[in-house]
C-alpha cells in the first residue's frame, strides 16, 4: 500500500474515532484498516493511536502527524487535479467554521449557489459561536465578526456588518423612545455577555467621529444571538444587533430601529485561514464566494437603512 493511502486511511480512522467506521466510509474490510495503521506505526517508528474497546484516539504524536496528513493529501489532491479540473469542477472537501446565526441567516441559505458552481466539492460547515483552533479541529478557514485576538493566523478582511439599535413595540409604549444618549439613563437594555472573553459589553455609539459608550440598566443579560433577540422581543429592553440578524423582525413590525443617529461602529468581517505558504483551490474558490456573499449582505443592510 502506498503512503499517500496509508495517510487517508490514517486520517478517516482519526476523523471516525473508529476503526469500524473509518472501514465502512473507506470500503475497506476493518483487518485492512488495523493493518494500515499498524504499517504506519511500523514506518515512523512511534504509537499513533490508543484503542480502547470503546473509541480510537490519537496519541500526542498521532495528532501532531494528522494534521501533516490532511495538508499533504489536499496537496496531492490539488496536484492530481491539475490537469483534469477546470475552474467548475474542483473537487474535494472543505471544512469551514462560521459565527451561528450568519451561517444559519446567510451562509447556509446560499450554499446551493456555491455547490452548484462547484458540484464536485464537499462542506463540512460547522456552526458555532464558540472558539475554535482551526489547526487542532483540522478546519480550512473559519469567519469570524467582531475584533480579533492576536495569531498567527491568516486574516482576510470581508468588510463590516452594520449594527442597529432596535426595540420592541411594547418595550417603547411603556418606557417611550430615547431621543439620543443622554436619554439612555433612563432606559433598560438587554445586556450582552461575550461567550468567548465574559465582559458585558457595554451601549456603543458613534459621536463626532469618536465611539462612546456607557453602562445600561439591565433586569437580564444573556451570552447567545438567539437569546438576546428573544428577550428584546419579550419587551425586557434595548439591543444592538447586527441589521441582518432582525430584518425578518423589522419587515414585520415585531422589532422597531430606534437612535438611528446613534449607531455603533460596524463590527468587522474576517475569513481567518492556517498558517500556510499556499490555499488550496478550493478554498481559494469559497474565500471568493464568501466575500462576495458578505459583502453583499453589508452592502444591503448599508444601503437600505434596514
Amino acid at each position: 500500500m502506498d503512503r499517500i493511502e496509508l495517510y487517508r486511511i490514517f486520517a478517516k480512522v482519526v476523523d471516525c474515532a473508529s476503526f469500524t467506521r473509518a472501514a465502512d466510509m473507506l470500503g475497506l474490510p476493518r483487518s485492512s484498516v488495523s493493518a494500515a495503521v499498524q504499517e504506519l506505526e511500523g514506518r515512523l517508528g512511534t504509537r499513533l493511536l490508543n484503542r480502547t474497546t470503546r473509541k480510537v484516539a490519537p496519541t500526542s504524536d498521532g495528532a501532531a502527524f494528522h494534521l501533516r496528513c490532511l495538508r499533504l493529501i489536499a496537496d496531492v489532491e490539488e496536484a492530481e487535479g491539475l490537469f483534469r479540473q477546470t475552474a467548475t469542477s474542483l473537487a474535494g472537501t472543505l471544512r469551514v467554521d462560521v459565527p451561528g446565526r450568519v451561517g444559519r441567516l446567510i451562509v447556509a441559505p446560499a450554499l446551493p449557489d456555491f455547490l452548484e458552481r462547484h458540484p464536485g466539492l464537499q462542506i463540512e460547515l460547522g456552526v458555532t459561536d464558540r472558539a475554535v483552533n482551526l489547526v487542532e479541529d483540522s478546519l480550512d478557514c473559519a469567519l469570524r465578526v467582531g475584533p480579533l485576538a492576536e495569531s498567527s493566523l491568516i486574516a482576510r478582511p470581508l468588510g463590516a456588518l452594520p449594527l442597529i439599535n432596535v426595540a420592541s413595540p411594547a418595550y417603547l409604549a411603556r418606557h417611550g423612545t430615547p431621543r439620543g444618549p443622554e436619554e439612555l439613563g433612563a432606559h433598560w437594555a438587554v445586556n450582552y455577555i461575550s461567550p468567548t472573553s465574559g465582559r458585558t459589553e457595554p451601549w456603543e455609539w458613534q459621536e463626532g467621529g469618536r465611539l462612546r459608550d456607557c453602562p445600561m440598566r439591565s433586569r437580564v443579560a444573556v451570552n447567545s444571538a438567539e437569546a438576546y433577540i428573544a428577550c428584546c422581543l419579550a419587551g425586557l429592553g434595548m439591543i444592538q444587533i447586527p441589521a441582518y440578524d432582525v430584518r425578518a423582525e423589522l419587515g414585520s413590525g415585531a422589532l422597531t430601529e430606534i437612535l438611528p443617529e446613534h449607531r455603533a461602529a460596524p463590527m468587522p468581517l474576517t475569513l481567518l485561514y492556517p498558517h500556510r505558504r499556499h490555499l488550496s483551490r478550493r478554498v481559494q474558490a469559497f474565500a471568493g464566494w464568501l466575500a462576495g456573499l458578505m459583502q453583499r449582505e453589508a452592502l444591503l443592510e448599508a444601503g437600505g437603512g434596514a
